[in-house]
């Protein structure tokens, strides 16, 4: 007779502990620092947007200032007439990005479950930093300037990019079970804000010297994580001799611990009796296809809602740093640091609402809960006082109740749907499910990026925070 399911649990709790070796500590670093460094190159882009917008459009001159001559030599950097326009165009490049990156996600998803996810993951860290380069330093040191050129490198950019998160979150959930998951993804799922943060600072600290060297300090520490994530990181237990996931004595301990924890458990009694993998006799599980994993429960609806959640969370990530600038005067290297706060909040509320979710053993009602208090925050943002403590404090807390639930959504519930039953424990889905997930959130991110471009040059900034809260109410009606 099975046992209730928190009886069921408790082997698999303590199990997070006894089984926990260095190698697991040493998996959990190199990917956590991976995406940071993945995100940082991401961030400088968004904390150098006033001095890029400075250089690509005419100082004022006086009447009195000499017209230097040829004009087309003198001004060769001048893309745009306004910084209207050359804001608009810095939407599109997000947005371009976005796009790409989101068909990337798709793509790198299957390549991971195919492919060695080490060379899958150091390829795409050490080939953006090189594209990085060429777009913010190589280019202004060269003084050549080429809307389509840019256009392309940041496609190429979002599509390299995109092998980072379905490869670390497949390693992750190579590594870890269900027991903890919530506590132990939400604190790892801080990679991104600290990488947000590291970003950050390292542009910070060089943007007096020209925005070209916060590109280059970015890309070659990126390109350096890379090379140490070649040589350093363990895909799977079994490669150093330790039992994967679901290979212990008892079959059903594992089994339940990689159940997701979204459903009613009828509801999964139900599923439990069919598979939508048929049976193999080899030991070494297949990769799951992409149009099998669309049809694991929950994983269109997730991936639909956080299309929403992305949307609001990126818009952050990619312009608030422009938006302290811009509309309370603050200088960019001042706005570069106090942007810092929001991916705090990211972070403590990701783990704080991981736990949680552990506890209570669901993760939809914590989600809700969250974004209940995200719209309070986010008006109570957008009326925030030329204060810079207490714009600190409301975005800290907007942080934590936006950057919070897309932390879990895109690390622990995402493992939760690639390791369900359904899929009879196969490391092979986790990268594709993951992708899907994060590629539809990244398509909502995308239409998102150029819509506050829009919104904010017709409408002004109030109207993009009324649009932000209409986003995460649309996130609270799917689930």
């Amino acid at each position: 007779m099975a046992l209730p399911g928190n009886l069921r649990r408790q082997p698999a709790n303590r199990g997070l502990v006894s089984h926990c070796t260095h190698h697991h500590i040493v998996v959990f670093l190199l990917t956590f620092f991976s995406y940071s460094l993945l995100h940082a190159s991401r961030k400088t882009f968004s904390n150098v947007k006033v001095s890029i917008s400075s250089q690509w459009t005419p100082s004022c001159l006086n009447s009195t200032a000499p017209e230097l001559r040829p004009y087309e030599l003198w001004n060769s950097s001048h893309l745009f007439p306004n910084a209207e326009a050359a804001t608009l165009f810095l939407g599109t490049l997000d947005t371009i990005f976005l796009f790409s990156y989101a068909v990337g996600l798709f793509v790198s998803g299957i390549v991971g479950d195919r492919l060695n996810l080490r060379w899958v993951l150091s390829f795409g860290m050490c080939s953006s930093a090189l594209v990085v380069f060429i777009f913010g330093t190589l280019t202004e040191w060269l003084h050549f300037y080429n809307k389509w050129l840019y256009c392309c490198l940041w496609v190429v950019n979002g599509l390299l990019q995109s092998t980072g998160w379905p490869c670390v979150v497949a390693v992750m959930g190579n590594w870890f079970g269900k027991a903890g998951r919530g506590f132990v993804f939400g604190l790892w799922s801080a990679c991104a804000s600290v990488g947000n943060i590291l970003g950050a600072f390292l542009a910070s600290c060089v943007l007096k010297y020209g925005y070209e060297y916060a590109f280059l300090v970015t890309a070659s520490v990126q390109f350096a994580g890379g090379v140490i994530v070649f040589f350093g990181l363990l895909t799977s237990p079994k490669e150093v001799g330790l039992p994967e996931l679901g290979a212990d004595e008892d079959g059903r301990m594992e089994e339940d611990a990689n159940r997701p924890l979204m459903g009613d458990d009828d509801a999964d009694d139900d599923e439990r009796n069919y598979s939508i993998q048929a049976a193999d006799t080899d030991n070494q599980p297949k990769a799951i296809g992409f149009f099998q994993a669309c049809c694991l429960p929950g994983v269109v609806l997730y991936s639909l809602a956080y299309a929403c959640l992305k949307m609001v969370n990126y818009s952050f990530f990619f312009w608030l740093p422009f938006y302290l600038s811009n509309n309370f005067g603050w200088k960019e290297a001042e706005a570069d640091q106090l942007s810092i706060w929001y991916d705090v909040g990211g972070i403590i509320g990701g783990t704080i609402q991981g736990l949680i979710s552990d506890v209570l053993q669901k993760r939809a009602p914590v989600l809700a809960i969250s974004l209940l208090f995200a719209v309070g925050s986010l008006f109570g943002y957008s009326r925030s006082p030329n204060s810079k403590p207490i714009n600190a404090v409301i975005m800290a807390i907007t942080g934590f109740f936006i950057g919070g639930p897309s932390n879990m959504i895109s690390s622990a519930i995402s493992a939760d749907l690639g390791r369900q039953d359904l899929v009879k424990g196969s490391s092979e889905a986790l990268a594709t499910v993951t992708g899907i997930v994060d590629g539809t959130g990244s398509i909502g991110a995308a239409v998102g990026q150029y819509l506050v471009s829009l919104i904010q040059e017709n409408l002004r900034w109030m109207w993009v925070f009324y649009f932000f809260i209409l986003m995460v109410s649309n996130f609270l009606l799917k689930i």
